[in-house]
C-alpha cells in the first residue's frame, strides 16, 4: 500500500508544477457523490477511464460527423472526430502547461450525447422537444443520469462543465453565447473542437468530391496554408501565442482566456462560413438532409405512443415519454436507426 501512496503524491506534486491558472484535480468542486480517491489515478484520470469504457462513447464509432451513413472507410465519425479533438487539446494544453488530463476527460465525453445524423439528426429533436435539444446538453445528461444504469458516471464537477460549455455558435469560433466553461481546459477542448471539424470536414468533402482544395477561399489559404496539416499547425501554434498568458509566465490579464489573434480568428471564421456554404447547407445535401430530419421524426413519434417497445437501458422510467423517446433515439447509431425506421415502417417520401 505504501508505494501507492507514493504514487498519489506524485501525481499531485507533479499537478503543483502547472501554470497557476490551471485546474487541479485536488481542488476539484468534486462529484455529486462522494467516493474514495483512487490509489494510482487523479480524479480528472479516474473520469477519463470511465468515459472512455462507457456504453455512449463505444457508440460514437456509427455516427457519423457530416455525410449521413457514408460507405467509404475513410469518411470522420464521431469517435476519429473525438480522438482528433482530443490529441490537439492535449498539444495546446500542455503547450500552456494546463492539466492534460481534465482536458483529456472533456475532449472524450463532449459528444457523447450528440444523436445520429450529424446536424441534421440535432435539428430534428430540437423542432420535436419542448424544451429544444442540443448535444452539449445531452452530453452532460448521458454522464450525469443516463449511463450505468441511469446512476449516471458520477464524474468532477469540472469535467461535466466543460462537456455541457462545449458547444459554439454558427456566427464566431470564439463567441460564447451558449456558455463559456469554467476552466481554461473547457476552452481549450472548444476550440480544439472547431480545429478538428473544420478540418476533417473539407477532407471529407473533397473526398465525397463536393469541393477540391483549390476552391477554398485565397485569404484562408494565405493565413492558414495549404493542406490539412498545415492548417491544423497554423490554427494550433496561434492559439498557443494568443493564450501565452494562460501558462502563468508571461504577466497579462488574469485570469487569462483561451482564443486566437485576430487575423487567424478571421481565417477560421472565413472557412466555417465557406463549409456551411458548400458542405454543411449545400442544396445537393438538402433532400438527404431531410430524409434523415423525417426519419429522427417518424421514430421520436413512434417511441412516444409507444414508451413500453424502448429496449434500452438508456432511461428513466420515472420520465414522460417524449424525453425517454429523446433518449432512446439520441442514442441510436446511424445504422441503427436506419434499421429500425426500415423495420418499423418508416416510407422514404414520408409527410
Amino acid at each position: 500500500m505504501g508505494h501507492q501512496h507514493d504514487v498519489g503524491a506524485r501525481l499531485e506534486e507533479r499537478e503543483r508544477l502547472l501554470s497557476p491558472f490551471a485546474a487541479r484535480s485536488y481542488e476539484s468542486r468534486g462529484r455529486e457523490r462522494p467516493e474514495e480517491p483512487s490509489p494510482l489515478r487523479t480524479q480528472f484520470q479516474r473520469d477519463r477511464d470511465r468515459i472512455i469504457h462507457c456504453k455512449a462513447f463505444r457508440r460514437l464509432k456509427h455516427k457519423t460527423q457530416v455525410f449521413i451513413a457514408p460507405v467509404g472507410d475513410h469518411f470522420v465519425t464521431r469517435l476519429t472526430h473525438t480522438l482528433e479533438v482530443a490529441q490537439i487539446a492535449r498539444t495546446i494544453a500542455r503547450a500552456l502547461n494546463l492539466n492534460e488530463d481534465l482536458t483529456e476527460a472533456i475532449a472524450l465525453g463532449h459528444d457523447l450525447g450528440h444523436p445520429p445524423f450529424g446536424h441534421a439528426g440535432e435539428e430534428a429533436l430540437a423542432e420535436l422537444l419542448p424544451e429544444g435539444f442540443r448535444h452539449a446538453e445531452q452530453s452532460l445528461r448521458v454522464v450525469q443520469r443516463l449511463e450505468n444504469g441511469g446512476r449516471g458516471l458520477n464524474l468532477t464537477w469540472e469535467v461535466r462543465d466543460g462537456i455541457v460549455n462545449s458547444s459554439k455558435g454558427r456566427q464566431d469560433i470564439l463567441a460564447d453565447t451558449l456558455g463559456l466553461p469554467a476552466t481554461l481546459e473547457g476552452q481549450v477542448v472548444r476550440l480544439a473542437d472547431a480545429v478538428a471539424y473544420i478540418n476533417h470536414d473539407i477532407a471529407d468533402a473533397v473526398r465525397a468530391g463536393i469541393l477540391s482544395e483549390d476552391e477554398l477561399p485565397v485569404a484562408v489559404s494565405e493565413a492558414l496554408g495549404r493542406g490539412h496539416s498545415q492548417r491544423i499547425n497554423a490554427l494550433v501554434c496561434d492559439i498557443v501565442d494568443y493564450s501565452w498568458a494562460a501558462t502563468g509566465l508571461a504577466a497579462s490579464e488574469s485570469p487569462p482566456r483561451i482564443g486566437m489573434g485576430p487575423s487567424i480568428e478571421e481565417a477560421a471564421n472565413a472557412l466555417r462560413e465557406f463549409l456551411f456554404q458548400r458542405v454543411y447547407l449545400w442544396e445537393d445535401r438538402q433532400a438527404e438532409v431531410e430524409r434523415a430530419k423525417r426519419l429522427v421524426r417518424f421514430l421520436f413519434e413512434y417511441y412516444v405512443e409507444r414508451p413500453q417497445e424502448i429496449d434500452s437501458d438508456f432511461l428513466i422510467s420515472s420520465d414522460p415519454p417524449w424525453r425517454q423517446a429523446a433518449d432512446y433515439v439520441a442514442g441510436m447509431t446511424d445504422l441503427f436507426a436506419l434499421n429500425m425506421a426500415a423495420r418499423l415502417g418508416f416510407r422514404e417520401q414520408g409527410p
